[in-house]
């Protein structure tokens, strides 16, 4: 691995130079067709596009970078237009400065500048040149040590590179088909080893994270449940509640507790230096500006990122085109307010977090961990192997890849650890297959209307949109002052706790709360206190256990009764203190460790009263998600609970089977370094 196991080499200018010759080509190429297109704009011969070229990347390269120092708040404030602005004015001035060049006026320069930058990022994106690598390696690391934040150390830090939602053998065959060519490089070039582990019962993203970063994550039976003691439903991705759940699962030494960054999680492992991470997004911590300013500071960089939006929701609503017209199945629908959503995911957020955990490695933190969500949004509702699919995951092969080769110029040694926190498993959902969904079933056999929850996936990217502006509105200044109006209009601040809405109830318990997490279903009646046993069920709602059981949609249902809890199938059950059998046990399709998560996830004290797993049909390896999702995930069969570790062959791995995310955190946390003797640079 390069940066780890040779010496670390410095990147030198000259280094630098074909990308450098080539990005002013571009440019050139570009005030060309600008001179063609503009009346006002003449530089007097085809040959003076070079200097002008020359000219305009000087400026950028040795006067923008100092100035950019003094607008970073007002940049983060404005999204990067400021930026954007300041550097137009900056450009056109030169450009009015070059006695070769003739402009209207300043304004027209400014017009100019823009229509360059724009030119220069499309023709850079097309041709894969990777212009803001100067950025990274010459201004985001002396903006660093002039702030005093670099560590520098011989001790190998880790950069943990979660890919939600992708299973070990779908990465398996993506390496094999050329979808993620440069993890494939790793493994073949002997750097790397592909490892596979066993998520718990609940397999999302919640109760992963909660395991990995905190080695803890008991009492959460789901992404979402109905807590009777303390008689609300909590919501992992809702800021507040978020917030609550790592206060229960922290004990202040989680795998990021040592100076370590958190970047666009739900929980945040203890780290002191956190972005776009649901449980501190409500907490003021007065670096944001600094967290983001690694990317708004790249004028240029914003635009390349605006254009690659707009090219992203184009794609989407071409991919959904595609899907209907070839009656592709399984498959949902998608609307256009989806299309945005997903190039947040896959654009914006992915840009983000790549400039702040560059930021972070450049600052030589010693332990960095981000989730990509890119991925697990598009498999949700496009097919877990899908064209589309696999063509996110590619884009975030290639990021990665750019992480790589940010190691040789970090303060210290890097180990790259890529993993996921549980997989995904496809099929049409309980709805589509049955006509109606969980919830329905449920009210028809107990005659009670139900408390239920939306149909969209637990990692709704409009939850990290409305984060990330809760975030900035905790922060001092402008930043916070303009984040807090727009948190105000925000009309998802409801859907995501962070407040009642108007027509939020009035506090009363419902009788009845049906809950979905992928194809996990969770019934419970608020009202009732305690656990019900089966035996009370069966007097209260008789014939609702058996519905459950007989439906062809799901394959085994858990309750508590006076012998203990139970598995219960439509031609059997299974003790779960025992293990004893009677009949076909239910449990039996899900594999053997089945028996130990079921069992665990019952003795929970907040385990729902009754929970629900989808059928899972081994010939299809397909499910039946109670959400209207087409790769789901969150209970047992397939692929879901099936992920992965990519890790340097120089970290150990244990040679027993790897079951749990709690037995996942103490792998990572016997790979971080020993901080105790780290020297500021």
């Amino acid at each position: 691995m390069e940066g780890l196991n040779q010496p670390r080499a410095r990147r030198h200018p000259w280094r630098l130079t074909p990308r450098i010759v080539v990005v002013v080509l571009i440019d050139a190429l570009a005030l060309l067709a600008l001179e063609a297109l503009l009346p006002g704009f003449d530089m007097h011969g085809r040959g003076a596009a070079l200097p002008t070229a020359l000219g305009v990347g000087l400026v950028n390269a040795l006067i923008w970078p100092v100035l950019s120092r003094f607008t970073l708040k007002l940049s983060v404030l404005t999204l990067g237009l400021w930026g954007l602005l300041f550097n137009a004015i900056l450009v056109g001035l030169a450009l009015m400065a070059m006695p070769w060049v003739r402009i209207d006026g300043l304004s027209e320069g400014v017009m100019i500048s823009f229509a360059l930058a724009i030119l220069t990022s499309l023709f850079s994106s097309l041709f894969a040149i990777d212009e803001d690598s100067t950025w990274y390696y010459n201004v985001v690391r002396a903006q660093l040590k002039r702030r005093g934040q670099v560590v520098a150390s011989d001790r190998p830090g880790v950069v943990f590179l979660e890919i939600d939602g992708l299973a070990h053998d779908v990465l398996r065959r993506a390496m094999t088909n050329g979808s993620a060519p440069a993890m494939a490089a790793w493994i073949r070039e002997g750097s790397h080893r592909l490892e596979g582990w066993e998520t718990d019962w609940s397999s999302q993203t919640g109760a992963c994270q909660a395991g990995i970063l905190h080695g803890n994550n008991g009492e959460m039976p789901a992404f979402r449940w109905w807590e009777k003691d303390s008689g609300r439903a909590l919501v992992t991705n809702h800021p507040k509640d978020a917030a609550e759940i790592e206060a229960r699962q922290s004990d202040g030494h989680g795998l990021l507790a040592e100076d370590g960054a958190s970047r666009a999680n739900i929980l945040s492992g203890d780290a002191p230096h956190s972005m776009l991470t649901m449980s501190t997004v409500m907490k003021s911590r007065g670096e944001l500006g600094k967290d983001y300013a690694a990317y708004f500071a790249r004028p240029y960089g914003v635009i390349k990122t605006a254009l690659h939006t707009v090219v992203e929701i184009v794609r989407e609503r071409r991919d959904n085109q595609r899907q209907e017209k070839t009656g592709i199945e399984p498959k949902i629908a998608r609307s256009r307010v989806y299309a945005v959503m997903r190039a947040w995911a896959t654009v914006i957020q992915l840009d983000l977090q790549v400039a702040a955990v560059v930021g972070d490695m450049l600052a030589g933190r010693p332990a960095i961990y981000t989730t990509f969500l890119a991925y697990d949004e598009v498999a949700h509702h496009s097919g877990i192997e899908r064209p589309e699919t696999l063509r996110t995951l590619s884009k975030v092969d290639r990021e990665i890849d750019r992480i790589r080769r940010v190691v040789p110029e970090a303060p210290r040694p890097y180990h790259l650890v890529v993993l996921s926190d549980h997989g995904q498993s496809q099929g049409a959902t309980f709805l589509q297959r049955y006509g109606m969904t969980l919830e329905q079933l449920v009210e028809q056999a107990t005659g009670k209307e139900a408390l239920g929850t939306g149909q969209e996936g637990e990692e709704n990217p409009r939850a990290y949109i409305t984060a990330g502006v809760e975030e900035a509105s905790n922060e001092d200044g402008a930043v916070g002052t303009a984040a807090k109006a727009a948190a105000k209009r925000d009309t998802n601040r409801d859907d995501l706790g962070l407040e009642p809405g108007p027509d939020a109830p009035s506090g009363e318990i419902p009788e009845l709360s049906v809950m979905a997490s992928g194809c996990l279903g969770l019934i419970t009646f608020p009202r009732e206190p305690g656990r019900l046993t089966r035996e009370r069920i069966e007097r209260l709602y008789p014939g609702l256990l058996d519905t459950l059981c007989d439906h062809p949609g799901i394959g085994f249902v858990v309750v508590d009764s006076e012998a203990g809890g139970i598995a219960l199938g439509a031609e059997g059950t299974c003790r779960l203190e025992t293990g004893e059998v009677e009949g076909v046990d239910p449990l039996a399709p899900f594999g053997p460790n089945a028996l130990h998560h079921v069992l665990r996830t019952h003795r929970f004290s907040n385990c729902p009263d009754i929970l629900v797993n989808s059928t899972w049909w081994r010939d299809m390896d397909e499910v039946a998600a109670f959400e209207e999702l087409v790769g789901s995930h969150g209970g047992m069969g397939g692929t879901q609970s099936h992920p992965f570790v990519l890790h340097p062959v120089d970290l150990p791995w244990p040679d027993q089977e790897v079951v749990g995310a709690e037995e996942i955190h103490h792998i990572l946390k016997a790979w971080l370094p020993d901080e105790s003797a780290t020297l500021p640079a």
